[in-house]
């Protein structure tokens, strides 16, 4: 994605608080846990015994010991659906989504009409960025459950990270449609708007997902995006300040370094993108920031200052190392080397 500074743009990838913050806030302890519907036809008995085993030890904070009666569950009855969720869950809970995602799939296979079963297979898949796959299974969860505000936001936040906003937008629409009061929902929303150019509908929604939710330096970082892509620099940099204060980093300096050039303040500027080096050598877009500084410094001295061209072209070498793909930077550096 393009940045704008004055007469240079600088190529950024957006940063989505979406996609970290609604596949974290699922990847809690599981919201259908209390109510998962099982039909227990006699086939299905054998193992339950194993099943209730489980849940108890998994009650108790007994996670190995709830996890060897979930797969022992399994090996009694292969065709136990709540057996290969159990056991999924746990494997989830513990970082280890590939083990998750087989169980999850197992039972998705046994009985497909299962919403927890899809839904949290397509979790696992998201978490394992297999994103494209996840999408199906929030598609065959959607089927079930069109109404789940979860698989709405979840399906919306793949299409996201897959750079298909125009996809996302009406999943991220309905998910805020079911449930206005969901902070995530509309933090997805204004990030899905954001992607799209729609800056105005991005900042209502990011304030909207303020009132609602944690101020994460997430939130605020794309809040202030948002409205200085608007014109709002004066507020996007108060809400940058606000993050600094809170969770200093090289994204918060860095754009508070874009929104000071906006404002015309150079100097300001260079000082921000300095601090933003400080604290990550490698961030490619405080180093073109800075380098921009340095362009203007050599052109506001009628081409005379030739240690700062010098140093901008060094800089735009460095970032193009770090990253090749910007072809804007690729014209900027042959235009002045």
């Amino acid at each position: 994605m393009d940045r704008s500074w004055g007469v240079f743009r600088m190529s950024r990838a957006l940063g989505l608080i979406a996609a970290g913050g609604a596949m974290h806030a699922c990847a809690a302890p599981d919201p259908y846990a209390a109510t998962r519907s099982e039909t227990v036809t006699p086939t299905r008995r054998v193992g339950t015994s194993q099943v209730e085993r489980a849940r108890s030890l998994e009650r108790a904070g007994d996670l190995t010991g709830a996890l060897d009666m979930f797969e022992r569950a399994i090996e009694f009855n292969p065709e136990l659906t709540v057996a290969y969720l159990g056991a999924g869950d746990i494997y989830r809970k513990r970082g280890d989504f590939s083990a998750a995602e087989r169980h999850y799939s197992e039972a998705a296979q046994i009985e497909p009409r299962n919403f927890d079963a899809q839904y949290l297979h397509g979790l696992s898949l998201q978490l394992l960025n297999r994103l494209a796959e996840a999408v199906r299974a929030y598609l065959r969860a959607l089927a079930v459950r069109p109404n789940d505000v979860n698989a709405n936001l979840n399906i919306a936040t793949a299409y996201l990270q897959m750079e298909e906003p125009r996809q996302a937008l009406v999943y991220g629409v309905r998910a805020v449609r079911i449930d206005g009061n969901s902070g995530p929902a509309r933090a997805n929303l204004g990030a899905i708007y954001a992607a799209l150019g729609r800056y105005e509908a991005a900042v209502a929604e990011f304030q909207q997902a303020a009132e609602l939710m944690e101020l994460t330096p997430e939130l605020l970082l794309n809040l202030a995006d948002a409205l200085s892509r608007t014109g709002r620099h004066d507020e996007a940099i108060n809400t940058l300040q606000q993050v600094i204060r809170t969770k200093p980093g090289a994204i918060a300096y860095e754009r508070l370094g874009a929104a000071a050039f906006r404002q015309r303040d150079y100097e300001g500027a260079q000082e921000a993108f300095e601090l933003a080096l400080e604290f990550n050598r490698s961030h490619y877009p405080a180093l073109n920031g800075l380098a921009v500084c340095r362009l203007n410094a050599y052109v506001w001295s009628e081409q005379t200052d030739q240690a700062s061209k010098d140093e901008a072209v060094r800089l735009l070498r460095r970032s193009l190392q770090i990253e090749p793909n910007q072809p804007r930077i690729v014209e900027l550096l042959r235009r002045y080397s």
